[in-house]
C-alpha cells in the first residue's frame, strides 16, 4: 500500500470537512500545508483546485439544500467569475513562488477583516450602503480575478460583500452563493495549472476523494453553530493561515 496516498487521503477529510464548515472548498488550508510539505506555492494552488474543484460543488449542492439561494444569482456570479478566473490564473503562474505567496497571506489577512465587519451588517437594523442586483455582475468578476490568482479567494471575497453591501443577512445563504460563484471559475482555473504543468495529480486525487467523503459533514455543522461564532471561527482561520504562509 502507498503510504503517502493515504496520508493525503485522510488530509483530504480533515480538509473536506472544513472547507464545508466556512464555505471554502478546503483549499484554504491545502495551499499552505502543500507549501508546508515543500512544494512550490503555484504548484500547491493547482494541486489543491483538484481537492477544491469537486468540494465546491458538492458544498453548494449541500448548502443549496439547506437554504433558499436563488439560483438566479448564483449563475450570474458563477458566469461572469468564469472567464476572469482563467485569465488570471493564466498570468499569475509563473510568478515567483515568494512573490505569490506573501501577496496570498496579505490577501487572507485584508479577507479577514472584510468578514470581521460583515458581521455589523447583519446586527444592524439597516445598513448605509445596500447595492442593487445591477452591481453582482462587477462583483463576479472580482473574485474570478481572486480566484485565479489565488484559487481560493473568490468565495472569500463574495461572503462579506454579500452580507455588507447586498443585503444578504444570513451567514450560510452568503457562503452559499460563494460556492456557487466559484464552482465554474474553479474547473477554469484546474484547467489552466494543469495546461500549465502545475498539478500533482498524484497528490491532488486522493486529496479530493477524502474532502469529497467529509464536505457534507462540515456543512451541516455550519448550519449548528452561532451565526456569529461562524463568522468569528472564520476570522481567525484566515489570520492563522496567513501566519503559516508568512
Amino acid at each position: 500500500m502507498d503510504w503517502v496516498i493515504v496520508e493525503y487521503f485522510l488530509l483530504g477529510i480533515v480538509l473536506g470537512g472544513v472547507g464545508g464548515v466556512f464555505g471554502i472548498g478546503g483549499g484554504l488550508l491545502a495551499i499552505p500545508a502543500l507549501v508546508w510539505l515543500g512544494m512550490p506555492q503555484a504548484m500547491a494552488q493547482g494541486t489543491a483546485l483538484v481537492m477544491i474543484a469537486p468540494n465546491v460543488l458538492l458544498g453548494f449542492i449541500r448548502y443549496k439544500q439547506r437554504n433558499p439561494i436563488e439560483l438566479e444569482t448564483g449563475a450570474v456570479l458563477g458566469c461572469c467569475a468564469l472567464v476572469t478566473s482563467y485569465c488570471a490564473a493564466r498570468l499569475v503562474i509563473g510568478l515567483p513562488s515568494a512573490t505569490l505567496q506573501g501577496i496570498f497571506a496579505v490577501f487572507l489577512v485584508v479577507l479577514a477583516f472584510l468578514v470581521f465587519n460583515s458581521g455589523r451588517g447583519l446586527s444592524a437594523e439597516s445598513q448605509s450602503v445596500v447595492l442593487p442586483p445591477v452591481w453582482l455582475p462587477a462583483l463576479g468578476v472580482v473574485s474570478g480575478i481572486c480566484a485565479g490568482v489565488f484559487t481560493v479567494g473568490g468565495g472569500l471575497v463574495v461572503v462579506p460583500a454579500l452580507i455588507r453591501w447586498f443585503g444578504v443577512k444570513k451567514q450560510t445563504i452568503a457562503q452559499g452563493l460563494g460556492l456557487a460563484t466559484v464552482v465554474p471559475g474553479s474547473f477554469a482555473s484546474l484547467y489552466a495549472y494543469s495546461a500549465a504543468g502545475k498539478v500533482d495529480w498524484h497528490i491532488g486525487v486522493p486529496l479530493a476523494c477524502g474532502g469529497i467523503l467529509s464536505v457534507s459533514y462540515g456543512v451541516a455543522l455550519a448550519h449548528a453553530l452561532p451565526e456569529r461564532l461562524l463568522r468569528l471561527a472564520f476570522c481567525g482561520l484566515l489570520c492563522t493561515t496567513a501566519v503559516m504562509l508568512w
